[in-house]
């Protein structure tokens, strides 16, 4: 699976979503506190008694589907596979439009060979919820996954619609144009992510290449003469 989208939705999430009781939330955060100390087997037993606790709790049930289908990466046993699929659904009943479970699952069907229907389960929650920005993005990283381009750009275009400001959005179209060699846009897009959301290290990253790449390519001075450098459209916040 390319980096571009693969396992890049396998995250392990703090109570965000349904915690209803303070005893659950705190197991699903030493859940998560084993997680990434790489206890994974340890980590599922929180989340387990986090759902028991409150079987209200969707990322409780997200988060045993990312262990189970990152076990299944690892060792590729069906049973992991087919539990992993299970939670993805169990959260997706408490939780209708929970944005993780829905990339996570996409990504498990697409490792099955099952891409029409992780299709048809972003389209579907798409045309359910035609105002919101996140389902046109997961739907436009699936497109560009299989190398439609032109089809995610337009789904992000839709996307911006909804949100104009939406930092997913528009990293997204960043990587897009980057990739397509169109570095002016690209940045622009990745400075306007940033400006919505700071906390993007790797969209920072981006910015900080391509500023150099720009500063690369531009004509060195003549006879002690300044270069002038344009100014990218609005400034990293």
């Amino acid at each position: 699976m390319p980096s571009a989208w693969g396992l890049l939705g396998l995250c392990i999430l703090g109570c965000m979503n349904g915690c209803g009781s303070f005893s659950s939330q705190g197991l699903n955060a030493e859940g998560v506190r084993l997680f990434e100390q790489t206890r994974i087997e340890d980590a599922m037993q929180e989340f387990q008694r986090a759902i028991d606790r409150d079987p209200t709790n969707a990322d409780g049930y997200y988060n045993l589907a990312a262990c189970y289908h990152r076990l299944a990466v690892a060792h590729r046993r069906p049973t992991d596979i087919a539990q992993a699929e299970r939670y993805y659904y169990l959260c997706l009943d408490r939780a209708p439009n929970h944005r993780e479970c829905y990339r996570g699952l996409a990504v498990l069907l697409v490792e099955q060979d099952r891409k029409e229907e992780a299709f048809r389960l972003l389209q579907g929650w798409a045309d359910r919820n035609p105002r919101s920005p996140d389902p046109k993005i997961e739907l436009a990283r699936l497109h560009e996954e299989f190398g439609d381009r032109d089809k995610a750009k337009q789904l992000l275009a839709d996307a911006l619609l909804a949100d104009a400001t939406n930092p997913r959005a528009l990293a997204a179209l960043g990587r897009i144009r980057e990739m397509e060699g169109e570095v002016g846009q690209a940045l622009a897009n990745y400075q306007q992510s940033l400006s919505s959301n700071p906390f993007q290290p790797e969209v920072a990253a981006r910015v900080a290449a391509l500023n150099s790449s720009v500063l690369a390519r531009s004509p060195s001075p003549l006879n002690g003469g300044s270069i002038a450098v344009a100014r990218p459209s609005s400034p990293i916040r």
